[in-house]
């Protein structure tokens, strides 16, 4: 299988991971987890998970082929 991370970082410091394996945002600084929560709730996490079903798994199919 694949799988698609978009991860966010400020400074160099990663606060927030979409993974879809996990199938969610994970927070990693006190910011991110908050971020995390809210994102879970809202169209962010709608958007990731479409992302990966437009672009990652097409071009996946292509690469694999």
């Amino acid at each position: 299988g694949i799988e698609f991370i978009d991860s966010y970082a400020f400074n160099k410091v990663e606060n927030i991971r979409f993974n879809s394996t996990v199938g969610r945002y994970v927070g990693y600084t006190e910011l991110g987890v908050k971020n995390a929560e809210a994102w879970n709730k809202g169209p962010q996490l709608g958007q990731e998970q479409a992302e990966l079903e437009r672009f990652c798994k097409p071009n996946a199919a292509l690469h694999y082929r």
